[in-house]
């Protein structure tokens, strides 16, 4: 499975990092989450420099694809020759947004008529852009995720895991990253957040 982490200057670490380390737990199936973007190299909200992996076009053919955000998602909504690059289906992918992230997937329309999750400080611009916005960690619908809140990110790495994988394996990754003695916790909490929205599987 190829999984591209839309990753923009003005990155949050968490929202890219927290999810691309999860599902890289897989590498030994197959799967590998890269870090996309749509230059070389982008630089985080707290000055981190990071070389991409793969062009923003790689999310075109990405099995699955997680939409970051940062401090500079209304300059990329903006910039409509940049969401040119994008051509994401979800037909045939997985996208999941991850705070102001639901905001790229509103400009692409996306979201349609679904409600979203975000973060407190995003919330405002999402509703400006006629979103429904939720007061809740995550929501999916069919191939279209939203999650709010730096730490879900972990839930769309469920939702993914879930959708493409199985439980086993989902399971055995989020133990193994969840703090000690609190592993059953993480993984109920997970599978609370992300099993209301999973839909089967297309045979």
């Amino acid at each position: 499975m190829d999984i591209a982490i839309l990753t923009f200057d003005g990155f949050n670490e968490l929202d890219s990092f927290v999810a691309a380390h999860i599902l890289n737990r897989l590498r030994g199936r197959g799967w590998r989450a890269r870090i996309v973007s749509p230059s070389a190299e982008v630089t985080s909200m707290n000055g981190v420099r990071v070389h991409a992996d793969e062009p923003l076009e790689f999310a075109r053919t990405a099995d699955a694809v997680i939409v970051g955000s940062g401090t500079k998602t209304r300059e990329i909504v903006a910039d409509g020759a940049l969401l040119a690059r994008l051509a994401l289906d979800p037909g045939r992918q997985l996208i999941g947004a991850q705070c102001s992230g639901a905001l790229v997937l509103a400009k692409l329309g996306l979201l349609g008529g679904l409600p979203a999750c975000t973060d407190l400080a995003t919330k405002p611009w999402v509703v400006e852009a006629g979103v429904e916005v939720l007061d809740q960690p995550f929501f999916a619908s069919g191939n279209i995720a939203t999650a709010g809140g730096c730490l879900a990110s972990q839930y769309l790495a469920t939702w993914i895991m879930l959708r493409l994988g199985d439980a086993e394996a989902a399971e055995q990754v989020l133990r193994y990253v969840a703090p000690v003695g609190e592993k059953d916790l993480y993984w109920r909490r997970a599978l609370d957040a992300v099993t209301p929205y999973l839909v089967q599987r297309a045979a």
